[in-house]
């Protein structure tokens, strides 16, 4: 067994204009907290099976820096975890582009963030298999 890709190139990240209106258009979404994830699938092939996109309101962290912060913070989080939804997107040959909107209005530590991020990747690991089992039935 290979062992996990810890990387987090540029064609992993989520930059299209068109692609990121349409995930928040016609995506579903849903609230797993300290995060909304809105999640659009593809029909056709695409470079890499998951780009994402995290965002953090100006609105709550007026600061900049405290924004970078805490997106940093998610895309370390996501990057080490990233191996519990690669595998499971690669076999099922199901391409998404993902968006992580932070929630909270006070900076989580990273452990607290991690923590949500495994959580979160598991639920979505959940609703796609079971989106692929109505699907094909």
């Amino acid at each position: 067994m290979a062992a996990p890709d810890f990387s987090f190139p540029k064609k992993e990240k989520l930059c299209s204009q068109k692609v990121i209106s349409d995930l928040f258009l016609s995506g579903r979404s849903f609230i797993r907290y300290p995060f909304r994830v809105v999640l659009l699938t593809f029909e056709e092939p695409q470079e890499v099976p998951a780009k994402i996109l995290i965002s953090v309101s100006k609105r709550r962290f007026k600061r900049a820096y405290k924004r970078n912060l805490i997106k940093r913070r998610v895309r370390e989080a996501y990057r080490l975890n990233k191996h519990l939804l690669i595998p499971l997107l690669e076999k099922n040959k199901v391409f998404t582009a993902i968006a992580f909107v932070y929630l909270p209005t006070e900076i989580k530590t990273f452990n607290e963030i991690e923590g949500a991020m495994k959580e979160t990747l598991k639920d979505l690991i959940r609703r796609l298999s079971l989106s692929e089992d109505t699907e094909t039935t």
